[in-house]
């Protein structure tokens, strides 16, 4: 199978083209390579040698056969998508909505008109954008509000943000929320500069840890603030978990879960979407008013998933009926069985092994890393040499 590259400009110039085992001489930013039905990179799948056919295409001609029953009934298609992302730059601050209300606001704003393309869409389909990344090495991430006593800690720790703890106090994370992304432009301005001020050179002499939330304050102005205009999302950096996690180790973001990805590489997976409301950090549209209406404005303690171990294979578990992500990590020789339930993507990010069905084998290697199985086959996975292997599926029930 072959996934389709996204050039965002926060992306990574090595991860990637390594993965797909190609030049990037001029430095282009590869950002994130995504595996399954999405209409905006819809994979190509090799059915016998050098004819390939869109994924779409075979699951429309073949439904029920290629997705099983279970799935081909509950959701008609592929529900999930795969993808490889490189974070350099941050990502912009964001939530997705839930299933319901991005369909009622899909409808809403192609009834005005509104093109699918437009910088202003706040909403690209109907589907919500549950989301559970695993990560490659060391990770670096926002993730929710912090709870209250760290929360307070914090913003009395830093002067210039001192400021907030009343409101927070008599309004709690609502309103502080609205408070800081409704400010005024230049009220912002007046707030953070004094902060950035700061940190920036800090930051540019090597003298702040990625363990603290100045850091990615100035590396956030540095990369999005304009002149004579601080971005606002700076504000979120402190009101957020700063999450640290290491290879392996695994976060799932739920629907109004306001978060961000700062730095790193991980395997991603989530429902078929590209539904993102962002709050900050970003040089693209910024919706207040429906970021804020989606937002989960409540404390979250981050759970931080290390997977559980069935046989040779390491499942990570999570609320989302769309998708389940697990892993294998097989030594030279070693090999490891499973049926498939549904269509199911394998993506290779270390090593060799084949992968057979009974029927068929393929090889999967760095510059050919992502394979699919069809629905109803006991496929046997097998390292050539020492692998790891990721595999998207949808979890049996919900």
């Amino acid at each position: 199978m072959t996934g389709t590259v996204r050039h965002y400009d926060w992306g990574g110039t090595d991860f990637i083209p390594s993965l797909l085992h190609v030049s990037n001489t001029n430095q282009e930013p590869f950002a994130e390579y995504w595996m399954g039905v999405h209409p905006q990179a819809a994979g190509k799948v090799e059915i016998e040698k050098g004819k390939k056919v869109s994924l779409p295409d075979i699951i429309n001609d073949e439904g029920k056969e290629v997705l099983g029953e279970y799935v081909f009934k509950r959701f008609g298609n592929l529900p999930y998508l795969l993808k490889a992302l490189d974070v350099r730059k941050m990502l912009s601050i964001q939530v997705h909505p839930s299933k319901s209300e991005a369909e009622k606001d899909f409808a809403r704003e192609t009834a005005a008109g509104i093109p699918l393309d437009a910088p202003q869409r706040n909403y690209k389909d109907t589907n919500h954008k549950p989301e559970l990344m695993v990560a490659m090495g060391e990770f670096w991430l926002l993730h929710g509000f912090k709870s209250p006593d760290i929360l307070k800690q914090t913003l009395k720790a830093v002067p210039e943000l001192s400021f907030l703890v009343p409101i927070f106090e008599q309004s709690g994370y609502t309103g502080l929320y609205k408070y800081v992304m409704e400010m005024p432009q230049e009220e912002v301005n007046a707030k953070l500069e004094p902060l950035v001020e700061r940190i920036v050179p800090l930051y540019k002499t090597g003298k702040l840890k990625k363990s603290e939330e100045h850091y990615w304050a100035a590396k956030g102005t540095v990369n999005f603030s304009q002149p004579g205009k601080t971005d606002r999302g700076l504000f979120s950096v402190y009101l957020f978990n700063l999450v640290h996690v290491n290879r392996g180790e695994a976060v799932f973001q739920d629907a109004g879960v306001p978060h961000a990805y700062l730095e790193g590489q991980n395997i991603e997976i989530m429902a078929s979407s590209d539904n993102v409301l962002r709050g900050g950090l970003t040089t693209k549209h910024i919706d207040v008013q429906e970021l804020l209406k989606h937002t989960r404005c409540e404390p979250t303690i981050p759970d931080i998933l290390k997977g559980k171990q069935k046989g040779k294979e390491l499942v990570y578990k999570t609320p989302a009926p769309d998708f389940e992500l697990s892993s294998f990590t097989l030594k030279e020789g070693e090999s490891a069985n499973f049926k498939s339930f549904t269509t199911e993507i394998l993506l290779l990010v270390k090593g060799i092994v084949n992968v057979e069905d009974g029927k068929s084998s393929i090889e999967l290697k760095i510059g050919q890393p992502s394979g699919i199985v069809f629905a109803g086959y006991d496929v046997k996975i097998k390292a050539q040499e020492e692998a790891l292997v990721f595999k998207a599926t949808v979890p049996l029930s919900h």
